[in-house]
């Protein structure tokens, strides 16, 4: 008794010209990923750094990128009366009030009214940040180009030796000081903005404290943050593809293959196109 036999389900040889089409394809698919990433270039940003051992007394002119015009003003001073002040602060302009003595002066111009120092609020008061290394310095942080922003502030009454002196101001540390804090910094070059930032240690003793200026840095990319105590460059940057890049075909390898297979790939094509569509 013979069985019938089920004709057995063969498999579809394609032939060679389609493997070739196929193969061509693939290839022009691949190309044209490799072009997507060689249209997202990187840029290379640098840090400007400039080492210093500066103990402040009286006013310091801070040229960031040295072009020559002042960015910043850091202003230590002392005022004797019956009331002993000391301070350090960061402004843009100064007026010396009497010999020795100069105070942060209100007036500003166009090019450097934007010019601003990262605050932090305290005590209904915004002062100059302490950063400590490592802190980002960049677009929307919490910066002001006020006339003249505290640091570190110290009073005293002269005529008694028994009143405790009064401490304010970040950089002041209640009495205690800081080691190698930051400064943050917005400036404008040719224009545009830069972050940068400048490292200071304050130690107190008794009734007074002194500042030294150590190091400055700046980024040379317009908008580019900053971190802290940071020294070198350049870094990778990446930028973004164009736009026509970022919407190619969801299924490439797949729509060529079948575009390859001509008229009976053609039906495939369109119904993927219609499920793409109805996701």
């Amino acid at each position: 008794m013979q069985h019938s036999l089920r004709p057995s389900r063969s498999t579809f040889d394609f032939s060679e010209s389609v493997h070739r089409q196929l193969n061509m394809y693939a290839l022009a698919a691949s190309a044209a990923g490799v072009s997507l990433l060689a249209l997202a270039p990187t840029v290379e940003g640098k840090i400007v750094y400039t080492p210093a051992n500066v103990k402040l007394r009286g006013p310091f002119p801070l040229d960031l990128n040295h072009d020559g015009k002042i960015d910043f003003f850091l202003l230590q001073s002392d005022s004797v009366t019956s009331l002993a002040i000391q301070w350090l602060s960061v402004c843009h302009h100064l007026s010396q009030v009497s010999r020795g003595i100069y105070v942060c002066s209100t007036r500003t111009s166009s090019s450097d009214a934007q010019n601003a120092v990262k605050v932090i609020k305290t005590s209904g008061r915004e002062v100059a940040a302490a950063l400590r290394a490592g802190a980002r310095i960049q677009n929307g942080d919490r910066f002001r180009a006020k006339a003249a922003i505290g640091m570190a502030r110290v009073s005293y009454t002269t005529f008694t030796t028994t009143q405790r002196p009064r401490w304010s101001g970040a950089w002041a540390n209640g009495g205690k000081g800081v080691k190698n804090r930051y400064l943050g910094l917005k400036f404008k070059i040719k224009g545009k903005f830069h972050f940068g930032w400048a490292r200071l240690t304050v130690t107190t003793q008794g009734r007074t404290f002194a500042a030294t200026l150590t190091g400055y840095a700046y980024e040379t990319i317009p908008g580019k943050g900053i971190v802290a105590g940071q020294t070198k460059g350049p870094e990778e940057v990446e930028r973004q593809p164009p736009s026509a890049a970022l919407h190619a075909p969801r299924r490439p390898l797949a729509t060529l293959g079948a575009l390859a297979l001509g008229s009976p790939g053609l039906s495939i094509w369109r119904r993927e196109e219609s499920i793409a569509a109805a996701e």
